[in-house]
């Protein structure tokens, strides 16, 4: 069987390094090149395969051998500080989980996440947006990361779920601290922790919410939020658990917003980074469907999806991942595959191939997905109308990226543009 690559072999923390932390994008090109099942190190020792090729990836992403239960690969993700000791399954949620336990949450959730329901959040979304642009519009420069990519995203899903929108403060930082590696420098609260504060506060609040519901055997459809609806289906169904029901909400308040804030902020930055493109979308606003996707594969929300655990040995582009071993998918390598995409490193907002896996694919394709793209379409196409000669503010320095693991995303994107009046004035 052969091994892990011929060639040169890049060191084991160059994807950790704060270029590749900044442009991951030349790493990813020589692994496909040279090694694109590669074992790496992480810097807490955490050792794992990292898939690089798009067919592979993909593959492997639907392959039901490589396991999303933590309990898989328990130690090392502990070392890792993911989770305390003695917390194996205290996130039992539809990430983390197979079938048959994934296929009954995914059933209880889908019920509850219909699409009528996302899609009468539609005027919501804009009105949030129209407001949000209204308050920097007479300013004429503005930071689009806390000005609209984190506030819209993070309203919806509060509103959506039946979360108080005024606590969402407290869900940035939890929600950050849990995406963020213990070996990240600076980091002050482990991700188990923030897991922990999560599982607090919904533990509460699904107490109180159950209070509050309307007569038992209602339709998930008429509840008024989505926890409720949520509760209700788990409640006639009788198959999702208390622990269960906690750790979804949680994941759906995290997941709903933080992958829709890096879609909005890396999709405004490549356009306008690329001005013809830019100005091609805000003359023909019916593309903003086909420019989202294209935003979801040319640098999207997810530059390397959820660690998955071998339970057998697994055969993955030619290479042997022994039982036991972690693999990691390079989604954000995949969708610069010259082998699957003609050009992959130019933006290109007509492309109409949507095989991207900026969502997933297979049985853990986001359930979100919907109301992310209707969001990301929303906060785009106001920005690009409402806002004349928009432009990087280059004035305020070199732009930084959050350091996740998992997520890739701006922490500022500074801008600036013509004032305006606000809407309707």
């Amino acid at each position: 069987m052969p091994g892990p690559g011929n060639g040169p072999q890049p060191d084991a923390h160059e994807m950790y390094t704060p270029q590749a932390r900044v442009d991951p994008y030349p790493v990813y090109a020589r692994l496909r090149r040279e090694a694109p099942v590669h074992l790496i190190r992480d810097p807490n020792g955490i050792e794992h395969w990292l898939v690089t090729r798009y067919e592979d990836a993909r593959a492997a992403l639907a392959d039901n051998r490589l396991s999303r239960d933590p309990q898989h690969a328990w130690e090392a993700l502990r070392r890792s500080g993911l989770y305390p000791e003695g917390g194996e399954g205290s996130e039992p949620h539809l990430l983390n989980s197979d079938p048959p336990d994934h296929t009954r949450m995914r059933k209880l959730v889908a019920k509850a996440f219909t699409p009528r329901r996302v899609e009468a959040m539609r005027p919501r979304i804009q009105q949030i947006t129209d407001a949000l642009i209204d308050a920097v519009a007479p300013h004429g420069t503005a930071d689009l990361i806390p000005a609209l990519a984190f506030p819209l995203p993070i309203t919806v899903i509060c509103e959506l779920l039946g979360v108080p929108v005024e606590d969402r403060a407290d869900f940035r930082v939890w929600s950050t601290a849990a995406l963020t590696p213990t070996y990240t420098e600076g980091s002050t609260m482990p991700p188990h922790e923030a897991n922990r504060l999560l599982r607090e506060y919904f533990t509460a609040l699904v107490t109180e919410r159950r209070r509050a519901l309307r007569a038992a055997g209602d339709d998930t459809e008429t509840q008024p939020d989505l926890l409720s609806a949520l509760i209700v289906a788990s409640t006639e169904d009788g198959r999702l658990t208390e622990q269960e029901l906690i750790s979804t909400a949680g994941l759906l308040l995290v997941a709903g917003h933080e992958t829709t804030v890096n879609l909005i902020g890396n999709g405004l930055l490549a356009l306008l980074k690329d001005r013809r493109q830019l100005e091609l979308l805000r003359s023909r606003p019916e593309l903003l469907p086909q420019a989202v996707e294209e935003f979801l594969r040319y640098d999207g929300p997810v530059e390397r999806a959820m660690l998955r655990v071998a339970t057998e040995d697994v055969e993955i582009g030619g290479v042997l991942v022994p039982k036991g071993a972690i693999v990691t998918v390079g989604v954000a390598s995949a969708h610069r595959d010259p082998a699957r995409y003609p050009e992959p490193d130019r933006l290109d907002i007509t492309r109409v191939d949507r095989s991207h896996l900026g969502f997933g694919h297979g049985i853990h394709f986001c359930v979100g997905a919907p109301v992310s793209r209707m969001e990301g379409q929303i906060a785009v196409g106001t920005v690009l109308r409402r806002l004349p000669d928009l432009a990087l503010d280059e004035r305020a320095g070199p732009l930084c990226w959050r350091p996740t693991g998992v997520l890739r995303g701006l922490e500022a994107l500074p801008v600036r543009f013509t004032p305006v009046a606000p809407a309707g004035r």
